[in-house]
């Protein structure tokens, strides 16, 4: 079985671009499915039924999805295995840039939206840097020159990824996708998984229920922010009249 980590910021078009991948291998006779990683809804179960492809869904709730990911993968692949499935696909729910769900040995993928702006892979950490593929989308929208600079900037971030840019309506190029789907190693038996990047250290008060804000209820984990002195401030001023 192959295992493929699926990511992306919300409505960047991952269900879109992988409904129309996975069809393409269903097509060639493989066995297919994916596990949708939500927080409070799901819903994406009926799009992938109409492909001819089964979806689990799971729900974090008030945890981190990606916590959620790491804590349930035993059982994630216990089941693809189950269904003696050619390929399995986590699609993964990216809520912050802060999001690291790519598994050493596993494909990771991660999909970008051209229309979230020039700066916005700047702005990504783990869930795009550490990606094999990025694909972009929506970058029909968009004139040739944003994309070009799209594309700059995530070459930046990321040099090694390889970039393909996908429709996610027409399907258009999820062909080259799926070709490289067929590419991701095969999870051995006996495979032991690790994170390619370590998730966001955070336990504090407010992670354990506090809602009390401020300084003085904070306990655990905690980064102060360093704002300047008034009297800094003041002597700015006067230097900008």
């Amino acid at each position: 079985m192959r295992l493929i980590v699926l990511s992306g910021p919300p409505s960047s078009g991952k269900t879109s671009v992988l409904r129309y991948s996975l069809g393409h291998l269903i097509k060639e006779g493989k066995r297919a499915a994916v596990v949708k990683l939500d927080c409070l809804v799901g819903g994406d179960e009926k799009d992938y039924k109409k492909s001819g492809i089964e979806c689990v869904t799971g729900l974090s709730g008030f945890i981190c999805p990606d916590h959620y990911l790491a804590t349930n993968i035993d059982r994630i692949i216990a089941w693809g295995r189950s269904k003696k499935l050619d390929f399995l696909v986590i699609e993964s729910a990216g809520l912050c840039n802060r999001c690291s769900p790519h598994l050493e040995g596993v494909l990771a993928v991660s999909v970008m939206d051209m229309l979230s702006g020039m700066n916005t892979p700047r702005k990504v950490g783990p869930l795009l840097k550490s990606a094999d593929i990025v694909i972009l989308t929506r970058g029909d929208i968009i004139s040739q020159t944003e994309r070009e600079v799209f594309r700059v900037r995530v070459s930046e971030v990321n040099r090694k990824a390889r970039v393909l840019e996908v429709n996610g309506l027409t399907g258009q190029r999820t062909l080259m996708l799926a070709k490289q789907m067929k590419k991701a190693p095969v999870l051995k038996i006996k495979h032991k998984l690790q994170l390619r990047y370590p998730m966001p250290s955070a336990v504090c008060s407010f992670c354990l229920g506090e809602r009390r804000v401020g300084e003085e209820f904070a306990g655990g984990n905690v980064k102060l922010m360093e704002l300047p002195e008034k009297s800094q401030i003041r002597k700015k001023k006067e230097l900008e009249v």
